[in-house]
């Protein structure tokens, strides 16, 4: 095979964090192949085979993003990379880094169907992005990832995540312990996706600082929220009146996302569900985006589908027989 030389550049990089300590991540890629890499300023220039001077600059580029995107770039990282991208684990294809969304210590969070890629293209283009569809398709987990990612690389300041507190066939009154105490089992899900993409320590740190809250969508009233990234969920269950305190909210350099599933609406019948009237009339507002999942997005047990694919058939037999 000819041996080929390509020099690229890695613009907006700390290259000594991208080649890591005492040059600890290059020496994981050049015990890896047999091209030649050397590396002046920002400048790379690779020699060697065609097939693996194009993966070297795939791999530096891909190093380059999960260091911009999580602030760290150790060997382990690098490994992982080169496990996606050469091992066969999980191959990430050409163009799929945009299907990325964070690097943690534990995974690479992406989108996993087409449903979820459509919904984080979205997420990045528009400034309010509604997320509509059934339990389990990750509606709430790629929202806080995404919203986890523009704080790691500084695109907003801060994290708010927010949820009605609505009585699911239960009753507040009837739990235990202080207002906080009882509330806490509502926001529980926000904080268990929380504890997937932090560490334990700098979670803490975030919340004490207030960097991040997670509140009921009612504390929200009355504050303007700049230079932050907003969510909330379960939105099916906020009222009218909620959903347009909740979404006059955003201050400048803001985004928010709403997610909600509108066939598991727990207000009371004669209450309009404020997710449904948002549908009406935001739809054609620029700037706010809607996308829908339905059941081939759900990435949660296999069994999932099925439920969901049974309780759908009961309904429209339902109705068809009303």
């Amino acid at each position: 095979m000819t041996a080929v030389e390509k020099k690229i550049i890695i613009e907006n990089v700390n290259m000594l964090d991208l080649l890591g300590f005492n040059d600890s991540n290059l020496k994981i890629l050049e015990d890896r192949f047999n091209a030649s890499i050397t590396v002046r300023g920002d400048n790379v220039i690779i020699k060697g085979v065609s097939e693996e001077v194009e993966l070297i600059e795939k791999l530096l580029k891909e190093m380059a993003y999960v260091l911009n995107t999580s602030g760290r770039l150790g060997t382990n990282d690098v490994n992982t990379i080169l496990e996606l991208t050469v091992e066969g684990k999980e191959i990430v294809e050409e163009g799929e880094l945009d299907a990325i969304v964070l690097y943690t210590k534990k995974d690479v969070i992406k989108a996993r169907t087409p449903g979820q890629i459509n919904y984080i293209n979205h997420a990045r283009k528009n400034d309010i992005c509604f997320a509509i569809g059934p339990a389990g398709t990750g509606k709430t987990y790629l929202a806080v990832a995404i919203a986890v990612s523009a704080l790691k690389r500084g695109l907003v300041k801060k994290l708010i995540l927010a949820r009605p507190a609505v009585e699911a066939g239960e009753s507040l009154g009837f739990l235990p312990g202080d207002f906080r105490e009882k509330i806490d089992p509502y926001l529980r899900p926000l904080y268990d996706a929380l504890d997937d993409m932090i560490p334990s320590e700098k979670l803490k740190n975030y919340i004490e600082k207030r960097i991040i809250e997670i509140v009921p969508l009612a504390y929200m009233r009355g504050r303007t929220l700049n230079n932050a990234y907003v969510i909330l969920d379960e939105a099916q269950n906020a009222t009218t009146m909620q959903m347009k305190m909740f979404l006059t909210r955003l201050g400048g350099s803001s985004k928010s996302i709403v997610t909600g599933d509108i066939t598991q609406i727990d207000l009371p019948s004669k209450q309009v569900s404020g997710l449904v009237q948002a549908k009406e009339i935001l739809s054609k507002v620029e700037g706010v985006a809607f996308v829908y999942f339905d059941k081939s997005d759900v990435v949660r047990h296999k069994l999932v589908k099925d439920i969901i694919d049974a309780y759908e058939k009961f309904s429209n037999n339902k109705n068809e027989n009303s």
